[in-house]
């Protein structure tokens, strides 16, 4: 799934997973989640409010990590798309990578068609 960086507040940077990816990769039963970031894996909690309409990840580590990785020096704070891979069947363990370039045109292509159907993308 694709997700991207959002940031309210200077040094403060979550996920927004989108309401799409919620309801696909995400059932209501679990409270928290597994991110594999490189060689770092840290568990993140996942607020109510993750499943009604604000689907959003904000854990301190992994700001500080999307701050030195993705954001770090970058003057304006437009968003970063990344992928988010289920790891295993039936586990809230997910990995975090880049977006190849393939990734990121059928990521365009799909939100042209969105666009034209007056669906307002993530």
């Amino acid at each position: 799934m694709l997700v991207e960086t959002f940031s309210r507040t200077p040094g403060k940077t979550g996920l927004h997973v989108g309401v799409e990816n919620v309801q696909r990769f995400f059932p209501e039963s679990i409270s928290e989640i597994d991110l594999h970031l490189g060689h770092l894996q840290i568990r993140c909690s996942l607020n109510p409010e993750f499943w009604r309409g604000k689907p959003e990840i904000f854990d301190e580590r992994l700001s500080v990590w999307l701050e030195s990785k993705y954001l770090h020096g970058k003057r304006d704070k437009t968003p970063i798309r990344l992928a988010m891979v289920p790891i295993g069947i039936g586990k809230s363990i997910f990995r975090l990578r880049p977006v190849s370039q393939d990734e990121q045109g059928i990521r365009a292509n799909r939100e042209a068609v969105e666009e034209g159907r007056g669906v307002i993308p993530m």
